[in-house]
């Protein structure tokens, strides 16, 4: 691991307690130009994590707290006239950053999280006709809450498949809880949070991941996991090419991140479930037969035979 992803890594740690896995798979998906959506209960660290991140690689970040009146310009931006100059100009909106916080993004309209969908893929938004880029990098980091609870609604599956990972931050263990109180007994530590990055630096790092060698076999072993879930007698929709391409981008980041010139099967099985469960729609029988995507994307992983790479002899 490269002392800038372990630098990273420490000052989110300052402020995000116990949950060093969250944090790891959370970088390798900013690392592979990914986009990360965390769902949880309230007050778990959600919004801190997404704070922490942009503080400590020097990201130009705006936050977004979705509502039922947020509308879609509040995203795009829109065009204002100008007396002056007698012409339209363009305003920005909240997604024209580096980093975008989403917050809780299933309490607002289908028609406001559509407005995410263009800018989340195409890195760009559409308006009145116009494109407008947004700036390198870009990342979006949404959080929502449980479905069911109270004023959410389920995201569409076209933009759940933009999100390239679905992490869950869960309840702290009782020595992270204390060393949570502890630590914000004076002071918040997110002000000790120190800038080791800067945003080029992060899109050359990017850029690097993309490099990384993945072996044939590893693409064969992929293409097995993500037909598995398209066959499986419980799934509905199973992961869609662009998921496939999540999988590996993924892959080759997790080999950036420790150090490494090629992706081994590793990679590919530690985040496969992060990757791929907010992709899955089970069928009726599932449901009946109490069976989760969990359960399922563990299933195929077991059943999958992993390759042996000829470094790996």
């Amino acid at each position: 691991m490269n002392e800038s992803i372990k630098a990273i890594k420490q000052e989110v740690e300052k402020v995000v307690i116990g949950k060093e896995r969250v944090i790891e798979q959370a970088l390798t998906a900013i690392i592979a130009g990914g986009h990360i959506l965390l769902e949880d209960k309230p007050g778990v660290g959600k919004t801190t994590l997404a704070l922490a991140f942009s503080k400590a690689m020097g990201l130009e970040f705006n936050r977004v707290q979705f509502t039922p009146d947020v509308v879609p310009t509040d995203i795009t931006g829109f065009s204002m006239y100008n007396k002056q100059t007698g012409s339209f100009e363009y305003v920005k909106g909240a997604a024209m950053c580096n980093f975008l916080l989403a917050d809780e993004i299933n309490r607002t309209s289908s028609k406001t999280q559509a407005a995410l969908l263009e800018v989340m893929q195409e890195g760009k938004m559409t308006v009145d006709g116009e494109s407008h880029k947004v700036p390198e990098p870009f990342i979006v980091m949404a959080t929502q809450n449980p479905i069911g609870t109270a004023g959410t609604q389920m995201l569409p599956e076209a933009q759940l498949d933009r999100f390239m990972i679905q992490l869950s931050m869960g309840y702290p263990d009782t020595e992270a809880q204390k060393a949570i109180l502890r630590d914000r007994k004076r002071v918040d530590p997110m002000t000790k949070i120190e800038e080791v990055l800067t945003d080029s630096e992060l899109v050359i790092m990017q850029r690097a991941a993309k490099e990384i060698y993945v072996d044939e076999k590893i693409l064969t072993y992929i293409t097995e996991l993500v037909e598995k879930t398209r066959e499986h007698k419980f799934v509905k929709l199973g992961v869609s090419p662009r998921g496939a391409l999540a999988i590996m981008a993924m892959a080759q980041a997790a080999a950036y991140v420790n150090g490494m010139e090629y992706v081994i099967p590793q990679f590919v099985a530690e985040n496969f479930e992060a990757l791929c469960r907010h992709r899955l729609i089970l069928d009726g029988k599932a449901q009946l037969s109490n069976i989760t995507k969990e359960e399922i994307l563990r299933e195929i992983l077991d059943s999958t035979k992993a390759p042996v790479l000829e470094s790996n002899k």
